[in-house]
């Protein structure tokens, strides 16, 4: 085959390997920060790609998906062999492909390698992990695997940064390398039947597709290949089960022969290259497992590991998200010293510097959330935290990386669902990403607390040792974890249909942590919230802002305003005197209260009072649970600025709750009690109601029918809820 010299150009090359291999490793040390993280075009995969220059040569590093075959049973599964295909619209043809194997674990490795042979482009295969498998007495003649192989064979040892440089060289040489031609594996009678189907692809509809798309076909039965290509014509699907009857009668059993012939390959490949000791070497990470993967020990170790995480995301972010929000006070409070009262002040104030803060004021979570993933993934210890978990996870059909997202999401759904890209198979990870926002995050905890505080009655049991607050306190929050199970059972019933797969995972050795890898990981993490993500969640912001500052004329109240500011500043240190300035601002809270009633929110409040009244709530409430849209613990603010009290009042305020307790409606009955609260409550357990979860499930989804499906879904729930709680209260009222 001749070769082309591709130096005058930008290559592109993919990296791909089996999970666990150092992949992602060897893609950061090679790419660093210059990668560009997004979505392939209408699926949940992830793409990244770093560009860099060696010297005067342009190169694009592509991370492909870990994986162990390249036998695509979903859309998510063929985004990887339509890039290795040149299929992928959005990249530029690839000029070569790095393979990162397991150099401790290489004939199960190889079968990917097998694969990946047969597309027929320039390869280089990495043995990563070189010191794992030095210290478990294995030995490998790279020379002559290289000479059997016919392609570069580098040594590398990832996370310590071996044999970079010596990738680096054979990924410039590619520019003016050509394939190998792909070993044949398979029997004669496959080859010439799958060049059958080529041609009969051709004839039915002039489609030339490359050779490893027609071997797929063949192969996986049921596969993305064959719905693709064969499901719709009839006539095809009939020739496809024809041919694989006959090569069932020739011995070439269908889908069978594939691990039969490739792990025949890889074992004569490795034959007198690749030895074992006779006797197993008891390794440091094999007595690590004895206490860290049994059944008692392993739990409770797990569960402490948990609870530092969860404390973390919990507590240790708080202090610095308390200081995000003071600095946004701040910045506030600088842009009102500068601008009157009015409609500019408050798109900066109310939207602008609140949609930033509202975006950043998820990072601490974010950051300490992959901090501590980053540390478990890179130490080894997350693959057993998978294991222990996934006896559990099975009974609602979910596997044991569902878990950490799952418990995650109790401090913030917005980190739990970015947590999901950890699980490989799409129909479990689109089902934890569906219900995560059901566990019960920290910003629902100032709702439950202000209505419990006003409206439970503070009565203990067990002689004091449990209080009626905890315990109501401690079902709310028990609540989306008890729904969460019959949903995700429903969902991969339904839309998710398919059996859970076996849970198959190598359990990589136990090593030091790479504070690098760490960085890079909570670094792309943060950086693809902020980019993406952060975006939607500023628009929804600016758009509820506006919702309830028009209509209506704010000219009386931006003069009220400035009175209160000019008083205010007169008095310097001291402050106003209470008669001058109390007065002014109970008017502009008056004020507040009736343009927010009157705004296109207030509006839509009373619009569907009628939908509401069933739970108990008046159109106030039904205001502040819209407006609380961009997050959940803004319906305090809102009411405090319907019932005329301002918008900075907290779940502490006296003047709110007084306020709610003092609401009547027109009849003259109270609108608050018990059911009402509960009703309230629950609605807020279950609901959907926050655009930052909303616009991360679109990001990671890559499509805006999952958040549109969660939406719906999750208030209905949260309706009918709601619903049967006042409903059932009110007979025991």
């Amino acid at each position: 085959m001749p070769t082309i010299d591709k130096s005058s150009r930008t290559l592109t090359v993919a990296m791909i390997g089996n999970p666990n291999t150092g992949k992602s490793t060897l893609f950061n040390a090679l790419a660093g920060m210059r990668a560009r993280v997004g979505n392939y075009p209408g699926v949940t995969v992830e793409k990244k790609v770093g560009r860099v220059q060696w010297g005067d040569m342009h190169i694009d590093l592509v991370d492909l998906p870990g994986t162990y075959s390249l036998s695509p049973r979903t859309i998510d599964e063929m985004v990887s062999v339509d890039v290795l295909l040149g299929r992928q619209k959005d990249l530029a043809k690839l000029d070569g492909v790095v393979c990162i194997v397991d150099a401790s674990n290489l004939e199960r490795n190889f079968y990917l390698l097998s694969q990946i042979l047969d597309v027929g482009l320039p390869t280089i295969l990495v043995l990563n992990m070189w010191d794992v498998a030095q210290s478990r007495g294995i030995s490998i003649d790279v020379e002559a695997l290289e000479t059997r192989l016919g392609i570069p064979v580098i040594k590398t040892e990832a996370h310590r940064r071996h044999g970079i440089a010596e990738l680096r060289a054979a990924v410039e040489k590619l520019a003016k390398s050509a394939a190998k031609p792909a070993p044949k594996l398979f029997p004669p009678e496959f080859y010439e039947e799958t060049s059958g189907l080529m041609e009969k692809l051709r004839d039915a509809g002039g489609q030339e597709i490359p050779l490893y798309l027609a071997e797929r076909l063949l192969l996986d039965v049921g596969g993305q290949a064959e719905k693709e290509l064969a499901l719709n014509d009839g006539e095809l699907y009939q020739q496809l089960h024809a041919a694989r009857a006959r090569l069932k009668e020739s011995g070439c059993r269908i889908p069978a022969v594939e691990a039969k012939v490739r792990y025949g390959w890889a074992r004569e490949l490795l034959d007198g290259i690749a030895t074992r000791p006779q006797k197993g070497v008891d390794t440091f990470s094999d007595k690590l497992d004895r206490i860290f993967t049994h059944r008692i020990i392993g739990l409770l170790i797990f569960a402490a590991v948990m609870f530092v995480v969860f404390q973390a995301i919990y507590s240790w972010a708080g202090p610095f998200m308390e200081r995000i929000v003071e600095g946004q006070g701040l910045l506030a409070a600088g842009v009102e010293a500068v601008l009157a009262p009015g409609a500019l002040r408050s798109l900066l104030v109310d939207g602008v510097i609140a949609g930033v803060g509202g975006v950043i004021v998820f990072l601490p979570q974010i950051l300490i959330l992959f901090l501590f993933i980053a540390i478990l993934e890179d130490c080894g210890y997350m693959a057993r935290a998978a294991f222990l978990m996934d006896k559990l996870m099975t009974k609602v059909g979910l596997n044991g990386k569902s878990f950490v997202p799952l418990m995650s999401s109790f401090a913030c759904a917005v980190p739990g669902i970015m947590a999901t890209r950890t699980i490989e198979n799409r129909r479990d990870r689109m089902v934890t990403i569906l219900v995560a926002p059901l566990m019960s995050c920290s910003a629902r905890l100032p709702v439950y607390m202000l209505l419990i505080s006003v409206f439970i009655p503070s009565t203990t049991y067990l002689r004091g040792w449990v209080g009626l607050h905890g315990l109501v306190l401690f079902g709310m929050s028990s609540l989306g974890l008890l729904v969460a199970i019959p949903i995700a059972w429903l969902l991969k019933k339904t839309w998710f249909k398919g059996d859970t797969p076996p849970f198959v995972m190598e359990l990589p050795t136990y090593k030091w942590l790479s504070p690098r890898i760490v960085f890079h990981r909570v670094y792309d993490r943060g950086k693809a919230f902020i980019t993406r993500a952060g975006t939607l969640i500023f628009a929804t912001t600016i758009v509820v802002w506006a919702a309830g500052y028009f209509p209506g004329d704010h000219s009386e109240l931006d003069q009220v305003t400035a009175q209160i500011e000019q008083l205010e500043a007169e008095a310097g240190e001291s402050g106003p005197l209470a008669s001058e300035v109390d007065p002014l601002r109970e008017k502009r809270n008056e004020l507040s209260s009736q343009l927010i009633a009157s705004s296109v929110l207030g509006r839509v409040g009373h619009a569907i009072e009628p939908t509401v009244r069933p739970l108990g709530w008046d159109w106030k409430i039904g205001v502040g649970a819209i407006a609380s849209f961009p997050a959940r613990e803004v319906i305090i603010a809102t009411l405090g600025t319907i019932y005329s009290l301002g918008g900075d009042v907290d779940k502490e305020d006296t003047g709110l709750k007084s306020a709610m307790l003092e609401s009547k409606w027109p009849d003259g009955r109270p609108v608050y009690n018990i059911p009402v609260a509960l009703s309230i409550m629950v609605f807020f357990a279950l609901c959907a109601q926050c655009a930052a979860t909303l616009m991360v499930m679109k990001r990671e989804t890559n499509s805006w029918r999952w958040p549109a499906f969660a939406f719906v879904y999750m208030t209905g729930l949260a309706y009918v809820g709601a619903l049967i709680t006042y409903q059932v209260g009110m007979l025991f009222a």
